[in-house]
């Protein structure tokens, strides 16, 4: 276990899949949901065998030892797939987000209990703190937006609901991934994944509705899939050197990726609530990066002397 190096690859990993978020914005309102995630499942397969190639383990990668745990996990993480880009057509993007980090919260509490993991109350103290900055970040929005949209809209509601249901999801893929891991290397989990989604996005092509893309939207849906794909390797990997209620705090930097892009892509500056609740969610982890390294030199100096590990 290195939980610093699994943080860094849970950072990254949230800018990835911030950028996929911005395309399936971009995109959302002219393509089915079924087609998206057809396109963002086939393309992730590049950087995937790409980086497996490298490594020489597409014949491991091929290979299994729990279909049934690949079948399960890519079922519930296509439903989360799923709500969560209906979601993105039919809300802003922040709030899309920002319900979807319901997921980490849900992600340590089904942890504790279905992983038995011990989670210490720092990390839950982190975890409140980081989503205690994401509602400070976006009260403004969430503001404006009722005023413009009305509780009552119908498009809002259900696009809150798919939110919901895609963060449950979510948090229960989360779990599996951390059951498959037992068994399964990180190529592997990324490789039937992504198949496994493709096929069950191509499914959709019975209903009839999916439409031809133009070679901009193609290049688009392109860049949707490969960072996804790079991302999901990301993610999988991070969950290899530290525990789920470690990692799950750290989901919050995707809106941090968010803003950042705003300003510089497309010239929003962000407002006071935003810098300070960024500042709260940047505080959370370094608090709990603080307190991991320090747990980890506090156990090791313990097993050495050997008497019981610090709480």
């Amino acid at each position: 276990m290195n939980p610093l190096r699994g943080i860094v690859l849970k950072v990254v990993s949230a800018l990835s899949f911030t950028l996929m978020s911005a395309g399936i914005k971009f995109v959302g309102q002219s393509f089915p949901t079924g087609e998206i995630v057809f396109f963002r499942s086939l393309f992730a397969l590049l950087p995937l065998l790409l980086w497996l190639g490298l490594r020489g383990e597409i014949g491991e990668a091929v290979r299994t030892n729990n279909v049934t745990g690949h079948i399960k996990r890519s079922l519930i993480g296509g439903c989360s797939m799923f709500f969560g880009f209906a979601a993105l057509a039919k809300l802003p993007l922040s709030d899309a987000i920002a319900i979807g980090y319901v997921s980490p919260l849900l992600a340590v509490l089904l942890a504790a209990i279905f992983l038995k993991e011990t989670v210490q109350i720092y990390r839950w103290l982190a975890v409140c703190m980081g989503f205690t900055g994401v509602l400070v970040m976006l009260t403004p929005h969430f503001a404006s937006s009722v005023l413009m949209t009305g509780v009552g809209s119908a498009a809002v509601t259900i696009g809150i609901l798919f939110a919901f249901s895609g963060a449950l999801c979510g948090a229960i893929s989360t779990i599996e991934v951390r059951k498959l891991i037992n068994s399964e290397n990180t190529g592997s989990i990324c490789f039937y994944f992504a198949v496994l989604m493709s096929g069950l996005g191509l499914s959709s092509i019975v209903l009839g509705n999916w439409v031809l893309p133009s070679a901009s939207q193609m290049l688009i849906l392109v860049g949707i899939g490969v960072a996804g794909g790079t991302g999901q390797i990301l993610l999988t990997m991070s969950y290899r050197h530290a525990d789920t209620s470690i990692i799950a705090p750290f989901e919050y930097t995707t809106m941090i990726w968010a803003c950042v892009i705003g300003w510089f892509v497309f010239a929003e500056l962000p407002v006071p609530a935003v810098l300070f609740g960024s500042a709260i969610i940047i505080g959370s982890g370094v608090f709990l990066v603080w307190r991991e390294h320090h747990h980890h030199y506090a156990a090791r100096a313990a097993r050495k002397a050997g008497t019981s590990q610090p709480l």
